[in-house]
């Protein structure tokens, strides 16, 4: 354990560095809007997302820098999300990691143009030239544009906020978190497959299993912490979703079926990579990370 610990806060680093260089610098016009992206962006967060792009990279020979513009695409997306989701007309919530939402440190108007812009820049990123091949560097744009919209994390979110004050059934609740958080945790992990000219399809169709149920097992676990922490370690509000009366996990199962639901869907995340070799430890500790959590 104290080997992923090391590489946990490598990876944290590294993304942290990618990130640094890869946003806009605040002396770049217009510069109000480029330290709001990199407020929102930088310093801050369990970086789970790079972390599932780095840790399926290590399954072949990576092209670097498809897998660094990779990490950063889905870091952006997944921040553009958070900043969105936190407005009033959305969440409205005052905290993220630890420190005020971008809409109270800059305002509304600036926090929307940040999304558009984190959102815009992901593309961006994933566009640039690498020595992967044409048809390979495509797919990784359909991939995590397929993830965002309306049918994936957009979707999802859609669905949420249709459904507050409702009770869901637990296979639509699964629905619904399959796309909000689920697709853009299957794209991260497919990202860094990607970026390995040498991973075929079979280990890619393994790996979407191993991540769709990490992807829900994520989720399980946000539900129950958002019941059993604190605000000061969540860096965001807890019990928000209770206060809200969103469906939730905890709300359909009970906190300690919940609880129990998460782990069993991490170790059907890992089951799923049975074929693969000691290459794929760091996704098999991704999983228990994810159930193990404390925020």
């Amino acid at each position: 354990m104290n080997d992923f610990v090391t590489w946990q806060k490598t990876a944290q680093a590294h993304t942290e560095a990618v990130l640094q260089q890869m946003l806009p610098e605040t002396a770049l016009a217009p510069q109000g809007l480029h330290e709001a992206m990199r407020y929102a962006a930088l310093d801050g967060g369990k970086r789970l997302r790079p972390m599932l792009v780095l840790a399926a990279a290590e399954l072949g020979n990576r092209v670097q820098a498809a897998c660094e513009a990779a990490l950063a695409a889905v870091e952006c997306i997944h921040v553009y999300s958070l900043v969105h989701d936190d407005m009033p007309e959305m969440d409205n919530d005052t905290l993220r990691r630890g420190k005020p939402t971008c809409h109270v440190a800059y305002g509304a108007a600036t926090a929307l143009l940040v999304g558009d812009a984190l959102q815009t820049l992901a593309f961006e990123l994933l566009s640039r030239q690498t020595d992967l091949p044409a048809a390979r560097q495509l797919r990784m744009l359909n991939v995590l544009a397929r993830a965002s919209g309306s049918t994936g994390m957009a979707g999802g979110q859609a669905i949420d906020l249709a459904n507050v004050g409702h009770d869901l059934p637990q296979d639509a609740l699964e629905q619904m978190h399959s796309l909000k958080t689920g697709a853009l945790i299957r794209a991260a992990v497919q990202l860094g497959a990607l970026s390995c000219p040498d991973v075929d399809e079979a280990a890619l169709a393994a790996l979407d299993e191993y991540a769709a149920k990490l992807g829900l097992a994520f989720q399980v676990i946000d539900d129950v912490l958002d019941c059993a922490a604190d605000t000061t370690t969540l860096g965001k509000t807890a019990g928000k979703d209770a206060d809200a009366d969103k469906p939730t996990y905890v709300k359909l199962l009970g906190l300690d079926a919940a609880r129990g639901y998460a782990e069993q869907l991490a170790a059907d995340a890992i089951n799923a990579l049975a074929t693969f070799d000691a290459r794929a430890t760091r996704l098999r500790e991704l999983a228990e990370f994810t159930v193990g959590r404390k925020f």
